[in-house]
């Protein structure tokens, strides 16, 4: 079956840090260029950051500079360094495949993201 399952959320202070992690499941996670994404409710899910099967990166930009994704193809894991929290970074996060992709994982329910002081 092909699963996600995200961790990694919490409560943090404005200019904190947070570690996601999203687990791949049922199929050969590698062959695949990987994001995370956010939602806010009312809103639409938007990408936050993406890897390719290489490796190459891309991020939104309202957080180049502070996030950071990253991969481990023998773990089947996908990984986003939050540095420098803002409010405006509260969202649940999610992991799929990058938009375009021909393959979509079963959407996971996500890791709730709350900067406030």
């Amino acid at each position: 079956q092909l699963r996600v399952v995200e961790s990694g959320g919490g409560l943090v202070q404005p200019g904190g840090s947070l570690r996601l992690s999203c687990s791949a499941y049922g199929t050969n996670f590698r062959l695949y260029a990987m994001a995370w994404y956010r939602q806010n409710p009312g809103n639409q899910r938007e990408l936050v950051a993406s890897i390719g099967t290489y490796s190459n990166t891309d991020y939104a930009d309202s957080v180049k500079g502070r996030f950071t994704i990253s991969r481990d193809n023998a773990k089947s894991t996908v990984t986003l360094q939050m540095n420098s929290l803002k409010p405006e970074d509260t969202a649940v996060y999610y992991c799929n495949t990058d938009i375009g992709s021909p393959l979509r994982f079963n959407w996971g329910q996500g890791t709730q993201v709350t900067v406030s002081s």
